[in-house]
């Protein structure tokens, strides 16, 4: 059964090592665009929110941004708070910066946090893995192809190879046991790099067919992927990437850049899973929170990706 689920997770790396299997992406799926799912998650988070410490945003799509009270945040499950700020390793990733400082009303008063908002891929990440028993649960661990046990890190930096004189520090959202994980929801897309910049990395033109990496004249798209990869190859880790189902665009993406990597090696240790597919697998506490916060309800990729009214 764990075998079966882990080969769901990496469909893609499995199904392209089988003769005849194209490695062309599938035509494109009816999703939810960021801005579908941030008024979704806007809109849940402003009932919600209601009788809890918290500001929004201006704008058209308001940000929900909760606040600490006591040692409570509105942004988090009770039990995954409590021992991320029992740890200082953990308790660290909170105090990340938010970038829309200037959009909320007296952005002077007080310092607001990335993971105060509840758009925020990060909280979404920590609320799952620092919940109690989750990365022991072995449905969880089989999905991600890991033992039971481990003990996640958030936030990390890594060092690629560059070219001489060069460096590179990327971040890696997660990283559990041989797993590099990016953790995507609201966001936009994976950005993009001068070719330039993507040029300098050693051995990556051995991972990936530079000719099919999705480029315009001056730059490398899916940046944010191309990276990650080559920090899981240099490592000798997996590289997982995990996002809402109903973000089609998203896997799109995903499909671009795993159909452009050479090695057979490096492609079987690229995965994707959809939070809809973790949350199948997760305490009923945790699933009530991504259901209520989120709409998110454990179900397979690729189902539920039209927005709603």
């Amino acid at each position: 059964m764990s075998a079966r689920r882990k080969l769901r997770i990496i469909h893609i790396a499995d199904e392209s090592l089988r003769p005849g299997f194209s490695n062309t992406p599938p035509a494109p799926r009816i999703g939810w665009s960021p801005s579908d799912l941030r008024r979704e998650i806007s809109n849940r988070n402003l009932e919600l929110a209601e009788h809890l410490p918290h500001e929004s945003t201006y704008g058209e799509l308001p940000s929900i941004l909760y606040q600490d009270t006591d040692g409570h945040h509105g942004n988090f499950l009770a039990a995954s708070y409590r021992r991320i700020c029992a740890a200082p390793d953990w308790s660290r990733r909170l105090e990340k910066c938010y970038t829309a400082n200037r959009r909320v009303p007296r952005a002077q008063d007080r310092k607001r946090r990335e993971l105060d908002c509840a758009h925020s891929s990060d909280a979404l990440l920590m609320n799952i893995f620092c919940y109690p028993g989750v990365t022991s649960r072995r449905p969880v661990c089989a999905l991600l192809g890991v033992e039971p046990g481990l003990r996640p890190e958030f936030g990390i930096r890594v060092q690629t190879p560059c070219a001489p004189g060069l460096s590179d520090r990327t971040e890696i959202d997660m990283a559990l046991g041989r797993v590099f994980a990016e953790a995507k929801l609201t966001e936009g897309g994976f950005q993009s790099a001068r070719r330039e910049l993507v040029s300098r990395y050693i051995g990556v033109d051995e991972v990936f067919d530079l000719g099919e990496l999705p480029a315009s004249p001056e730059v490398y798209h899916h940046y944010q992927l191309i990276r990650g990869i080559l920090a899981a190859h240099h490592y000798g880790r997996s590289f997982l990437l995990l996002c809402d189902a109903r973000r089609a665009d998203l896997i799109e993406d995903w499909y671009c850049i795993v159909r452009t990597v050479r090695c057979c090696e490096v492609r079987a240790r690229i995965m994707l899973l959809t939070w809809q597919e973790l949350g199948a697998t997760l305490p009923t506490k945790l699933q009530m929170f991504l259901r209520e916060r989120f709409g998110i309800a454990g179900r397979a990729c690729g189902s539920d990706l039209r927005p709603g009214p």
